[in-house]
């Protein structure tokens, strides 16, 4: 599921494929994960759908490339996971990504930026 989160997941497969009878290998996969699988899917779409808003990529396309068939359900479990929709979700990350590319320094704790000498002999712009 990891790896091929994108794709189809079809369940019977997986529990042929493990020799268990898909019930059986639901109360498994519960058990060990403290989720089931179908879950365990939509929280691993969840995360790379989060890495993928970070960019410039749409949030339809993030959607379909994150293996959900429909925007609407994306946005709601997207908004029911992360407590924000995708695209405002996106506002926020590509602001802070344009934020860190202004500011370094705001971003990184004092004592380290000083231990390394960035405060004195600064090149980046502060604030």
């Amino acid at each position: 599921m990891d790896s091929n989160y994108h794709e189809n997941i079809d369940l019977h497969a997986i529990a042929d494929q493990a020799y268990f009878s898909r019930y059986h290998f639901i109360r498994l996969f519960s058990k060990i994960y403290g989720k089931t699988p179908h879950q365990y899917l939509i929280g691993v779409r969840i995360e790379k759908a989060r890495l993928m808003l970070q960019t410039d990529m749409p949030v339809q396309q993030v959607c379909f490339a994150v293996g959900f068939d429909s925007l609407g359900s994306f946005t709601s479990l997207f908004k029911r996971c992360i407590g924000q929709s995708p695209a405002q979700y996106r506002t926020q990350q590509l602001a802070r990504v344009a934020e860190i590319g202004r500011a370094p320094l705001k971003f990184i704790p004092n004592c380290f930026a000083q231990s390394n000498g960035w405060v004195q002999n600064s090149n980046f712009q502060e604030v």
